[in-house]
């Protein structure tokens, strides 16, 4: 490898650890969840955030935002949310005697969808454009959406009244599912500790941006030079392939996923310094980029077991290149 080539990677790499320094003058811990938000960032993908209240979910997606100096936006999707209410609808101005569009939260870079299984399918699916093409379409026009638009949307795990459950369509979108667990002992120490030492909410104006846009788009350009050896395509190809030949679950794999597999797994190794990918960067993101897309078999699902057993036994059967 080139000396200029390591020197991009490792600035990467610093980049990271800088982004996650300034989000941990806010946020206690969960360093995976933090790490996948950052390759998610990086990735130009969206993420699914998973973890039950109180576990600071909304706010580390705003000590994020405030740490990569991107415009943030929130939209709390409700049951009786519209499609309008997120994308913005045309308003007939009497002065002028035309309509005007007025934006919805949506024309935003970092969009937090609070509770996203919390609106009907019609309000949610209003999001999909905007996920894969990173535009909208309002009363037949297109309007595009920043380079840098992520949505980052968080669901809770054990409330499901009043809930809507997301389609396939629109969950393979998401790049990664990040689970935001509870902390550890240390961890909880220091977040009542803080506390003691504050009144009222967190404070972001401590968080310094880390990272203009430029930089970021520049970032962007480094995963397409990140080299995938032929034996590790492979691995990524049979571990895709094992999804939908398991009689532990209805619907695997598709191709999309196999695309954020192999993105996710690019940024693992640029995060981590190195200019090639791993088998160990594919199985480091193997389950926050797959096991959302799965559909478990009845019998499987009745068993108690989840889409984390069920992909790490499959990928246990697939044999790992040296």
């Amino acid at each position: 490898m080139h000396t200029s080539d390591t020197q991009a990677h490792g600035s990467i790499a610093d980049l990271k650890s800088a982004i996650a320094s300034e989000v941990g003058k806010i946020i206690v811990g969960n360093t995976p969840a933090i790490e996948g938000l950052i390759i998610a960032l990086f990735a130009g993908g969206h993420v699914l955030l998973e973890g039950v209240p109180g576990t600071a979910k909304t706010l580390m997606v705003r000590a994020l935002a405030a740490a990569v100096g991107l415009s943030f936006g929130r939209i709390q999707f409700t049951p009786d949310l519209m499609p309008s209410d997120v994308l913005g609808t045309h308003v007939f101005d009497l002065h002028s005697g035309t309509f005007r569009l007025t934006k919805g939260p949506i024309f935003t870079e970092v969009l937090l969808a609070d509770e996203i299984n919390r609106a009907p399918a019609k309000t949610q699916s209003a999001l999909l454009e905007a996920m894969q093409e990173r535009q909208v379409s309002i009363d037949g026009e297109r309007h595009l959406l920043s380079d840098c638009f992520v949505v980052f949307a968080t669901q809770n795990p054990v409330e499901h009244e009043g809930t809507y459950p997301l389609p396939e369509a629109q969950l393979d979108r998401f790049l990664l599912k990040v689970q935001v667990g509870y902390p550890s002992v240390e961890e909880e120490d220091e977040i009542l500790a803080r506390a003691g030492q504050q009144s009222g909410a967190p404070d972001l104006s401590q968080i310094a941006p880390v990272l203009s846009r430029p930089q970021l788009a520049a970032a962007r350009a480094q995963a397409a030079h990140v080299e995938l050896s032929g034996p590790v395509r492979v691995y990524i190809r049979e571990l895709l392939r094992a999804t939908r030949s398991s009689g532990l679950l209805m619907l695997g794999a598709g191709p999309r996923a196999g695309v954020h597999l192999l993105t996710a797994a690019r940024w693992a190794a640029l995060l981590a310094g190195r200019s090639y990918v791993t088998p160990d960067d594919v199985r480091r993101v193997l389950n926050p980029v797959i096991c959302h897309r799965l559909v478990l078999a009845p019998e499987v699902e009745l068993d108690g077991q989840s889409s984390y057993d069920v992909m790490d036994r499959i990928a246990s059967t697939v044999d790992v290149p040296r």
